[in-house]
């Protein structure tokens, strides 16, 4: 969960931009995104063999 505290002196558009930044960091985007439609195991699996295929190339 994301929490914001608004300090001495933070504007208003600075408090915005901290909550984007940590939203960002946190990947809560990203899960949303993922879990907006529903992937069947079987998908799933492969997809994730992909991902590690294409993590280790970059790492080659």
């Amino acid at each position: 969960m994301v929490v914001v505290k608004k300090m001495p002196g933070d504007t208003d558009d600075s408090l915005i931009r901290k909550f984007s930044r940590m939203v960002l960091n946190e990947g809560i985007l990203q899960e949303a995104k993922r879990r907006a439609f529903y992937v069947k195991p079987s998908l799933a699996r492969k997809l994730k063999r992909e991902e590690s295929r294409r993590q280790k190339k970059v790492w080659a």
